[in-house]
This record gives structure tokens, C-alpha cells and sequence, in this order.
């Protein structure tokens, strides 16, 4: 992967080391403003020693220092206090020693006092104004231009060399910090367009392990999830085209047999010159058997390939499915009948609602019916149970005949499922019966299944929603 992202980090970060520069020295320039605005507009601003200082103390206005909360001490030329009022913080004992100490320590930083101090020459004392500090920024850059001092260069000096540090300081920082968190997002980036990469490449079991719990936790889920459901429907393509592949050949070796023999019987008519009524009635009847076989092999190919389409719809009714099923169930009396068969129905004497489309439900009861004919012996018992479960219908369809292989329970709905007795020549079966009854049920929204709890004979589950 190239680095553009990481780049793009680098950008940014230097991007935000140029703007926090300006931010801090916007930051010193309005923090000296800020100071000196508060020093114009307090209080001990207004009322300075300076101010107020007369040489005659009986016109002094110390009023207002008062009444805001102040304090005025007047100091002679020999450290007596011949004048004190409010606020006195001077020592007890005034010398020229501690009040050089207290005049030094009233401009200390952090004093929680504000004091303003000024000599009057004339009268020769010492005014003092004090004010309690509430609030006070101590921040000041001063410089006095007209006068050049020694250590201006080695000031400015020393200000540079910080500056610079503290400069090359934040961006060796704003570097490593670019870099450090442009990894956690490349790092998760290059492993999704490994995974990604080797999907693409056919390696459908690639997958992502970032083990992170942030957005890209939920991205590594997310194409974990896709790569399942394309490897999930790559299998099932693999499986489809199996499937096709086998159905072709499946159908090439059913239509083989009958296909061969109608040729061969055909032939045999044509070129056998001397021929009685009942051989030429024989082999026809031959060429008439094979032709139905056949025919009904492609209309059930037919009809299962029309089912598996899009466009397949079913044109629903609601209905009284007890009395529909016995109308079916009456209709294949006479074939049951006729095969021998012996049967039992169980339907409610009840009404019970159903959507279902009569033609494709048709075929689910008469396949189920054929079946029963075409691989049974005579003397089966069929039976047919009908049971109602809320907001569903049962139909039990079974008998005690052959049965159906236990391993076969799942695939018996497949097309052309080897060991299936309906692939049979003589059973006279399509191998595809089973396989359209299973998408007319789904179809409905119902589902089919092969009991395998049965020892003897075969027996079919089918579930339908009622309406």
C-alpha cells in the first residue's frame, strides 16, 4: 500500500503544529492585553498613591480608597506611621531595614494585597494605598526602548533558544504522534486489502482478524460476514452446476432407454416383411409405451424448470382445503383401485381456509398418489390423515409398502436421486414427482418431509398456512 495516508497524517499534523503556534502566540499577545486592560480598570488603578498625594494631609482624598475597601498609611522620613486608615499591613516595629523588606515583598508575585507606593519630597513621607486582590493576572512583557541595557542581547538570546526548542520540541512530537496514529490506521487498512486482495483472487476462505474494538472491529465483522455469504454462494454455484451437469446426463440416460427402444421397435416394423397382427400389435404397443414415458419425462422437466424460474407465480384462491381434498381424494379412487390398493382417508368434517392454487396443489396429491401406484405391490394400504394445528394444516400421506431407503430422506426430493425406485424403467416413474412436490409446497410457504421413524412402508409430512 502506498503511503499517501500516511502522508496525509504527516500534512495534517504539521498543519496543526502551524495553527497551535499562532493559537499560543495570539495566546501571549492577548493574555498581555488582557493584563493590561484589568490593571486600567480596577480599582487600585484609579486610587493610586500617585493620585491622591497632596502635601497637606488634611485635603487628601482617601475616601474612596475606603470605601472601596482599602487602606492608606502615611509613612515619615524617619519610618514613624503618622497616618494609618483601613488596611495596614506594615510591620509592628518600622525601621529603614523592614520597610525597605516590606517595600521590596508588596511587589512580589502572588500577593494577595495590591499596594501602590509614592514619596512626596516636599512634605517627606512616604504614602502608602492598599487594596485586597480578588483577581489579578501577573503577566507583563516589558521593554524600555529608550534606554539599551547590557543584557538585552543575552535576553533576547535566551527568549530565542527556548522558542526554538520549545519549536522543535512540538514538532518532533506532532511527527511521532502523526505517525503513531496513522498505524492504527494503516495497519487495519493493509490487513482488509490483504483479505480483500486474496478474495479477489479466488481465495474465498480469506478472511480479516484485527480484534479491535472501534469502526474498524464493525468493518472487519462486516467482510468477515460477505466473505461467508460469497463463499457460501460460490459453494452453492459449484453445487448448482453439479447439479446441472448431472441432471444432463441424468435425463440423457432416461430418455436413452425409452428413445432406443421406440428406434429399435420402429426399425423392426419397417424392415420385417412378414409380420402378424398381434407382433406388429405387440411392438407397437412397445413404441406407444416408451413415446408416453418420454413424453411425460420432458412435461415434468419441463414444469420443475418453469418452477425454478422468476417468473413462476401462483395463481392462489381461498378455499375449503377439507372439502379440496376430498375431491382429490375421490378423483384417485378409481386409479387406487385399479392398482390394487387398498386406502383409508381421515379428513376433519370441518372448514378450514386455505390459500392455494388448485392446479399446482393438483400435482402435489397426484404425484404423491402415482408414487404410491407405480412402486407399491397390490394390496398396500394407503392412508391419508389430515390434522389442524393453528394456523397451520398437516397432511400425513403413508403406506406400508417398500419404502424408501432411510439415507435417501434428504436427497428423495432431489431430481434423478440414485436408488430412488422411481428411476425404475418398470415403475414407470420421471425421478422428478417428489422434486416438483416439494417446490409447489415451498411455493405455498408450506414445507415436505420424509418420516424416517417408520420401519415399515413410507410416509410424507406435508405442512401448508392456513388462511
Amino acid at each position: 500500500m502506498k503511503k499517501r495516508i500516511q502522508n496525509r497524517f504527516v500534512a495534517d499534523y504539521v498543519l496543526m503544529f502551524l495553527i497551535s503556534t499562532l493559537i499560543g502566540v495570539f495566546a501571549v499577545t492577548l493574555l498581555s492585553f488582557a493584563s493590561d486592560v484589568i490593571s486600567k480598570n480596577l480599582v487600585n488603578h484609579n486610587y493610586t498613591a500617585e493620585k491622591i498625594m497632596t502635601d497637606d494631609l488634611s485635603v487628601m482624598e482617601m475616601e474612596p480608597v475606603l470605601e472601596n475597601g482599602g487602606g492608606v498609611q502615611v509613612v515619615s522620613k524617619n519610618y514613624e506611621v503618622i497616618f494609618s486608615q483601613g488596611i495596614n499591613n506594615l510591620p509592628e516595629v518600622l525601621t529603614a531595614e523592614t520597610f525597605t523588606d516590606f517595600l521590596t515583598a508588596s511587589q512580589a508575585k502572588g500577593n494577595p494585597y495590591s499596594y501602590s507606593i509614592a514619596y512626596n519630597p516636599r512634605a517627606e513621607f512616604w504614602l502608602l494605598v492598599t487594596f485586597p486582590t480578588s483577581v489579578r493576572i501577573d503577566f507583563a512583557i516589558v521593554h524600555n526602548p529608550d534606554f539599551l541595557s547590557v543584557d538585552t542581547q543575552r535576553v533576547a538570546g535566551v527568549i530565542f533558544a527556548i522558542a526554538l526548542f520549545y519549536l522543535i520540541l512540538l514538532g518532533i512530537s506532532t511527527v511521532i504522534y502523526s505517525k503513531l496514529t496513522s498505524l492504527s490506521i494503516i495497519n487495519p487498512l493493509k490487513k482488509l486489502c490483504s483479505s480483500a486482495g486474496r478474495l479477489k483472487e479466488g481465495d474465498y476462505t480469506s478472511r480479516v482478524d484485527l480484534n479491535l474494538d472501534n469502526e474498524f472491529g464493525e468493518l472487519e465483522t462486516i467482510f468477515n460476514q460477505m466473505a461467508d455469504e460469497i463463499e457460501k454462494e460460490i459453494a452453492l454455484r459449484k453445487q448448482s452446476e453439479e447439479n446441472r451437469k448431472k441432471l444432463i446426463l441424468d435425463i440423457s440416460h432416461d430418455l436413452k432407454n425409452p428413445l432406443a427402444s421406440i428406434m429399435g421397435y420402429a426399425e423392426l416394423c419397417l424392415t420385417k416383411t412378414e409380420m402378424t397382427t398381434e407382433q406388429l400389435r405387440a411392438y407397437l404397443t412397445t413404441i406407444y409405451n416408451n413415446s408416453n414415458r418420454a413424453n411425460r419425462l420432458m412435461t415434468d422437466l419441463f414444469e420443475l424448470s418453469k418452477m425454478e424460474t422468476p417468473d413462476y407465480v401462483l395463481v392462489k384462491e381461498k378455499l375449503d382445503f377439507t372439502e379440496y381434498l376430498r375431491e382429490q381424494m375421490g378423483a384417485a379412487v378409481a386409479n387406487l383401485d385399479g392398482a390394487g390398493l387398498s386406502y383409508a382417508f381421515d379428513i376433519p368434517d370441518i372448514k378450514i381456509i386455505a390459500a392455494v392454487d388448485r392446479q399446482q396443489m393438483s400435482r402435489v396429491f397426484e404425484n404423491l398418489i402415482d408414487n404410491a401406484i407405480n412402486h407399491n405391490r397390490p394390496g398396500t394400504r394407503i392412508d391419508l390423515i389430515m390434522v389442524d394445528h393453528p394456523g397451520m394444516i398437516e397432511v400425513r400421506f403413508k403406506d406400508d409398502g417398500i419404502g424408501i431407503p432411510v439415507e435417501l430422506s434428504e436427497q428423495v426430493f432431489e431430481p434423478f436421486v440414485k436408488g430412488d425406485p422411481a428411476r425404475s424403467s418398470e415403475s414407470g416413474g420421471t425421478g422428478l414427482g417428489l422434486a416438483i412436490i416439494r417446490k409447489v409446497m415451498e411455493a405455498h410457504g408450506g414445507t415436505i418431509k420424509l418420516a424416517t421413524e417408520n420401519i415399515v412402508g413410507s410416509e410424507f409430512i406435508l405442512f401448508l398456512p392456513k388462511s
